[in-house]
């Protein structure tokens, strides 16, 4: 009401964007002398803002109603159940959440042992080496004299392997420990790029303020220096992405994009005739824009013609796979069947019934078509939540292991969770 954007808030009250963030999606508790000061900048009294955590109680309340596998009497009166038994309905928020968040480990867990090439590599040696040490005491445990040769290298090969089966065991103990947060920690390039994009919120000024002809270097500088890319591959794929990143922001500037944003919304398609430009460019640019900027966190996927998933960044609430394959539902993969189609739906993910989401999807040449050339496309997915879930919203998963939605006609193999889980 008062126009104030969240960066500049933040930047009142002495603190960053992204706590206040976490202060009002109520993942931080507030008090005292930040909660006066909230009220001040506002102008308004302290006892509103504390009265957000009875909204947030009653919102989790409806979150654990909706994942019921059927009705039950009563669930339209939260407020009544939360006025009468405070205490009560303070322990089910807070097992929803806690629900909450032991179906994210889950489907990290099970994301990781089933799809992770460096713990598969890992297992792999340690089994093949066990295998072999097996092996080779089991003709030392024949009966009969070996010749002393034979015997003298059978124990040397024992010896060996047991060596090499002691170093990869520490070595898998060591990658599963996650309590290592130092320099050597091990993730696969598309992880180390993840983090680096959400390190820098997804926005490089830099970048968007250099001339196109210095924008090759100045990418090299903004990779050297990044000390989430370990390894060769992960800044290889960053260097694409951030070429991306510099295309389409030369496509559309900031400063307009902005105005038509405070003035029009989340009309893309005025954005898009705006600039002359395709509706892919649009959407990876309007989901990489700060959170400030649009008053709200998006997110965005990109995939290629395989379906495998190219760049991530999460959006509230919407469940998106570490590794292997994503739901197959996704308006994302819908877009690739229908090239260069802009399409939006409507989503809902099962299980999280009070979490509507928008989405807008398209699919583009990533390379020039030519006669004797096929063409490779790219798709990609913003995702914006909804206030409220639609009525005709489409239902969507993660990934069919930690998807408990049976009756979806795109399920690839059991889930790991039961249907009321």
């Amino acid at each position: 009401m008062l126009g104030l954007r969240q960066a500049e808030l933040a930047r009142q009250v002495g603190i960053s964007a992204s706590y206040l963030n976490l202060i009002e999606h109520n993942r931080r508790k507030i008090g005292g002398k930040l909660l006066l000061n909230l009220a001040r900048v506002l102008a308004v009294e302290p006892s509103m803002l504390t009265e957000g955590a009875e909204v947030a109680l009653l919102a989790s309340l409806r979150e654990a109603a909706a994942g019921l596998p059927r009705p039950i009497a009563e669930l339209d009166k939260p407020d009544e159940f939360a006025g009468r038994f405070p205490g009560w309905a303070e322990v089910l928020a807070q097992q929803q959440q806690r629900i909450t968040g032991l179906e994210r480990i889950v489907q990290t867990l099970s994301d990781r042992l089933t799809h992770d090439p460096q713990l598969a590599a890992s297992m792999h040696e340690v089994l093949s080496t066990a295998a072999a040490i097996r092996s080779t005491a089991a003709i030392l445990a024949e009966p009969g004299e070996l010749d002393p040769e034979w015997r003298d290298r059978f124990h040397q090969n024992l010896n060996q392997d047991s060596q090499r089966l002691a170093d990869s065991s520490r070595l898998l103990v060591s990658f599963l420990d996650e309590s290592d947060t130092g320099d050597e920690r091990r993730g696969v390039p598309q992880e180390d790029v993840d983090r680096f994009f959400a390190d820098a919120g997804y926005h490089f000024p830099a970048l968007e303020q250099a001339k196109p002809e210095a924008q090759p270097a100045l990418i090299a500088e903004v990779i050297a220096d990044a000390s989430s890319l370990l390894s060769e591959a992960a800044r290889l794929i960053a260097r694409e992405a951030l070429q991306q990143y510099c295309a389409d922001a030369r496509a559309i500037p900031l400063e307009p994009l902005q105005d038509i944003l405070n003035a029009r919304g989340f009309d893309l398609d005025h954005v898009a005739h705006r600039f002359r430009c395709d509706m892919a460019t649009v959407l990876r640019r309007v989901g990489l824009l700060p959170e400030a900027m649009l008053g709200q966190a998006v997110g965005l996927v990109v995939c290629d013609a395989s379906g495998a998933i190219l760049f991530r960044k999460s959006a509230p609430g919407f469940i998106l796979p570490r590794f292997g394959a994503s739901c197959a539902t996704w308006p994302l993969f819908t877009a690739l069947t229908r090239p260069q189609e802009p399409l939006r739906r409507q989503v809902v993910q099962h299980s999280r019934g009070d979490h509507g989401y928008e989405c807008f999807a398209v699919s583009w040449p990533h390379r020039a078509i030519g006669l004797d050339r096929d063409p490779l496309y790219r798709a990609v997915m913003l995702i914006v939540p909804s206030k409220e879930v639609a009525p005709q919203a489409q239902v969507v998963g993660a990934s069919c292991r930690v998807c408990s939605y049976n009756r979806c006609a795109a399920r690839r193999e059991p889930s790991l969770l039961r249907e009321e889980f």
